[in-house]
């Protein structure tokens, strides 16, 4: 059954320009729309998911997505808001970059199924590859007028800034490899629609030209706005830098604290944008929300939906133990059931400090560890008072001045957590 797409993102808040005649030509039947992805990584950030939830709802209102990895456009630069080109990657890389990106994909697509409508993923590496530029200049080059690559903001942006070098035939030449993209899909599997983000507009029409000029058919463009955040900073983007979706750059911890610690304002935007939830439900949630702000509801819903999502229901449930450590709700066996990765992640920025191994093989008093060999506490008579207003915590659990520290207590075979009261956390790193 098809179901009305363009209605769906509308109040989602995921349209941007919807090229005329695009809605109607949807509503008629199944229709197959792709997104390029780059492949310069083995992993997609959420920077990504804005395009990724356009293919899900996609295929969910009953149409085919089409997945395109950039092997070749991945290889020479988008002009499109960036300063550098890319560099240039071996096939070998390429091919491991896309098998990973189809498996991040799969958790939101469905690729295996025999439904008429089944995901695709394709490489445009895979018809560039054997194209000579002469080929291409011929048969390509010469349906698009300089004058109508110049139009494009992209370009027009790059060549004009004061900060920018100016833009490589290369770089110029982008449009006309993604334009030949569409016009390839179009031809070779009926595609007829291609999606993005608005800063993608001038590249995604230069497609539709093609697909006029040369094969004498229709194509349409939908884009989506590009997200912000409410502070101004970019959506995207941590301390540490991308907010990967692949756990191994950025745990899921760390993941599900960046929606977490989402703004009001913002959560309310994005629950609408990365979650499946029906309009009713998220409309509750706000209601819900804004009766008791200090709940979070909004957010915890958020960041729930979307990390069960990109990676488990477990990961999801270890996420909330991991942070709940940080406010005393949690147990000496909470902390040794998390992995080392997500240990460092909970306890980032706690002061820390390394002890050699040997000295807890017998036992390392406890008024030492604080002390002189930890360094947490100044004195060992600070250390003593600590001990005596029970406010001393070994790995979550309160120990007296005859305590002492044994491979016993160790989280992760490597780490001792100290604490003195509430809020105060020290790691010992055991070398």
């Amino acid at each position: 059954m098809i179901k009305n797409f363009v209605e769906e993102l509308t109040w989602r808040g995921m349209i941007h320009t919807v090229m005329p005649g695009a809605e109607e030509h949807l509503k008629e039947s199944m229709r197959s729309a792709y997104v390029g992805f780059d492949p310069t990584a083995d992993s997609l950030h959420i920077g990504n998911l804005v395009p990724i939830m356009l293919l899900a709802h996609y295929q969910r209102c009953g149409h085919r997505p089409l997945a395109l990895v950039g092997g070749a456009t991945g290889m020479i630069g988008d002009p499109s808001g960036k300063s550098n080109e890319r560099n240039l990657l071996d096939e070998k890389t390429l091919r491991h970059n896309q098998e990973a990106i189809k498996g991040q994909l799969s958790h939101f697509l469905d690729f295996e199924s025999d439904a008429e409508n089944a995901a695709l993923l394709v490489n445009n590496y895979d018809w560039m590859k054997d194209f000579s530029f002469l080929e291409f200049i011929r048969d390509v080059g010469k349906h698009i007028t300089v004058n109508y690559m110049m139009a494009k903001d992209s370009v027009k942006n790059r060549i004009s800034s004061e900060y920018s070098e100016g833009m490589s035939f290369t770089e110029f030449t982008y449009q006309l490899v993604q334009g030949y993209d569409f016009l390839h899909l179009h031809k070779d599997q009926n595609c007829s629609i291609q999606m993005g983000g608005s800063d993608q507009w001038g590249n995604i029409t230069t497609g539709t030209e093609l697909i006029r000029r040369v094969g004498g058919g229709k194509g349409y463009a939908i884009t989506c706005p590009l997200i912000t955040k409410s502070d101004g900073s970019k959506f995207g983007k941590s301390e540490g830098g991308n907010v990967w979706l692949d756990n191994n750059r950025t745990s899921p911890y760390k993941f599900y604290q960046y929606w977490l610690n989402s703004s009001d304002e913002d959560a309310e935007k994005y629950i609408k944008i990365f979650t499946f939830l029906t309009e009713e439900e998220i409309n509750g949630l706000i209601a819900e929300h804004k009766e008791a702000k200090h709940l979070r509801v909004l957010q915890k819903r958020l960041a729930e939906e979307i990390t069960i999502m990109v990676h488990s229901k477990e990961d999801l449930d270890n996420a909330i133990k991991a942070s709940a450590i940080l406010f005393g709700k949690s147990t000496s066996e909470d902390l040794k059931v998390l992995n080392e990765q997500t240990f460092l992640d909970v306890f980032d920025g706690v002061p820390q400090t390394e002890v050699a191994a040997r000295d807890i093989e017998n036992g390392l008093d406890i008024i030492a560890a604080l002390a002189e060999k930890g360094g947490f506490l100044k004195s060992n008579g600070e250390a003593r008072r600590a001990l005596k207003e029970n406010s001393i915590s070994v790995n979550k659990e309160k120990v007296k001045e005859d305590y002492k520290i044994t491979s016993k207590d160790l989280i992760n075979d490597r780490f001792i957590l100290l604490q003195k009261g509430k809020k105060n956390y020290f790691v010992l790193t055991i070398v």
